[in-house]
């Protein structure tokens, strides 16, 4: 209790506070322009925490990506352009409920599920971190390739439409994802002898074209039938979400579940974390023919999975100093940088460092309410603009975020053929969502894949050699099993064959 008392008085010391409210405007500015990911806004901040004592330059750091996390989802909403990766998830299901004039209620739902989310993956990190970090720790590069496989089997799940053309869509990404150098071998594939190539096509570019460029091309081809967003007044965002939340209760303890859970693997994160919420979501509903026509029950689950992952991405960073995501990744440093060394004798050494950490995550997943409540007021005066001045500003800062990637004209590039791909796709019937989990998830997929082929000499059967591998196999392949038994099934009932 005294150490729990010390790290209260830490971390409402006035000029705390003040950090981590300059902080969460900066976040919520970042994550509400695409392309301006939480990833570098955690890394822009890191010039200014070298000024600052171990408590303020984490909160700092924790209040800017959960404001960041949830602020991606306002242009997601009013404009379907996903302001961050794990955004991308539910951008078409919360913008098609603004173009039925509900952006209310998509940005309610995401706001309040974001600060569930959060408060539960908190709650996670504050009561389980050592155990779930020790869970986590188990995982070898066959648990992740099974894992991965699962999150590409939600390419079916999340794909409207027909499942043949949702399989072609998650090729095609995860065609993109092989761009580059080969990660066992070294030689470069695909590339024509392109120097910018080989270091493979970055997700964020991509998707900002798929879902940005695309978007503009449509209107550029038909200004006058291009979909756009009614040009509606939202309110107060919060009218009418606790019925929701209460009605969906049960999808936001499964969505901060998976989110909390899958945050804790190193390398996942909140973005595969809001995929596989989503899949499950729309899985097991009641009216999954009613997703991505505006449903609001895959918002429910994808946020607050989206800030719980989070959260439990923190875990085996601060148990065993390894990273979550790459959000952590430049915590850890941080960490480093103040004498925090991560680990399991920091919970020994600096407990009440750990537990100000603690502090920081539930004030600011509490401080979202409020604070993105505002920022959805400010944001809501897009809705109110033409398109005709819109998309030229769209645009602008489309390109501001794929040059800031790497620096590099060849992140513009990127956007501009993947926005023309994804445009071609659309015009066909293909959905966009599977492309982009496969070039999301593909690296995950090869690298595991190669690294458990050399570490079983090449036989398969090493990928059940250990007990959570082959309970992890056993799902994946029972998933894809299952649906192609009830189809052939059904084709036999209805062509029975003659005695």
């Amino acid at each position: 209790m005294e150490t729990m008392l010390t790290a209260l008085a830490l971390v409402l010391d006035p000029s705390v506070l003040g950090v981590m409210l300059l902080a969460a405007v900066f976040g919520l500015f970042v994550g509400s322009i695409p392309g301006l990911t939480a990833t570098m806004a955690a890394a822009l901040l890191i010039p200014f925490t070298f000024f600052m004592e171990p408590v303020p330059a984490i909160a700092a750091i924790v209040t800017t990506v959960a404001m960041a996390i949830f602020a991606g989802d306002i242009p997601g909403a009013l404009l379907r352009i996903p302001g961050t990766p794990a955004s991308a998830a539910y951008c078409d299901e919360a913008y098609a409920l603004t173009k039925k004039g509900q952006a209310e209620t998509a940005l309610g739902t995401s706001l309040v599920c974001a600060a569930i989310g959060g408060l539960m993956g908190s709650a996670v990190l504050a009561l389980s971190a050592p155990r779930l970090a020790e869970f986590a720790i188990g995982f070898s590069s066959f648990e992740y390739f099974w894992l991965a496989c699962l999150g590409l089997s939600c390419a079916v799940i999340v794909s409207s439409g027909s499942t043949l053309k949702g399989l072609v869509s998650l090729l095609i990404g995860l065609f993109v994802a092989t761009i580059g150098i080969d990660v066992t071998a070294g030689h470069p594939r695909f590339t024509f002898g392109s120097v910018e190539m080989m270091g493979g096509i970055s997700f964020i570019p991509a998707m900002i074209g798929m879902f940005a460029i695309s978007e503009i091309l449509r209107f550029a081809s038909a200004p006058g039938t291009a979909p756009s967003a009614p040009q509606q007044a939202i309110g107060n965002v919060l009218r009418g979400i606790l019925p929701i939340v209460f009605r969906y209760r049960l999808n936001v303890l499964r969505g901060g579940g998976i989110g909390a859970l899958v945050g804790v693997l190193p390398g996942a994160g909140a973005d595969i974390a809001a995929w596989i919420a989503y899949a499950v979501s729309k899985r097991f509903s009641k009216r999954r023919e009613a997703f991505g026509t505006g449903h609001v029950e895959g918002l429910v689950d994808a946020g607050t999975a989206n800030n719980a992952g989070l959260s439990g991405a923190w875990v085996p960073a601060l148990v065993f100093g390894i990273p979550g995501d790459s959000i952590t990744a430049i915590v850890i440093g941080v960490l480093y940088m103040k004498g925090m060394n991560p680990g399991p004798t920091v919970f020994m050494q600096q407990p009440e460092l750990i537990h100000a950490v603690f502090i920081v995550f539930f004030l600011a997943n509490l401080a979202l309410i409020p604070l993105g409540f505002v920022a959805i007021r400010l944001c809501r005066q897009i809705l109110r603009v033409p398109r005709r001045v819109l998309i030229p500003l769209i645009l602008m800062f489309c390109t501001i975020g794929s040059f800031a990637i790497n620096n590099s004209v060849f992140g513009v590039s990127v956007m501009l053929v993947m926005g023309l791909l994804a445009y071609v796709m659309e015009e066909n019937g293909f959905p966009v969502a599977p492309t982009i989990l496969g070039i999301v998830l593909g690296p995950m997929l090869e690298a595991n894949f190669m690294s458990s082929m050399i570490k079983a000499d090449g036989d398969l059967a090493g990928f059940f050699s250990r007990p959570i591998a082959a309970t992890l196999g056993v799902l994946v392949i029972a998933f894809w099993a299952i649906p192609l038994a009830r189809a052939l099934y059904r084709q036999l009932s209805r062509n029975p064959t003659a005695p």
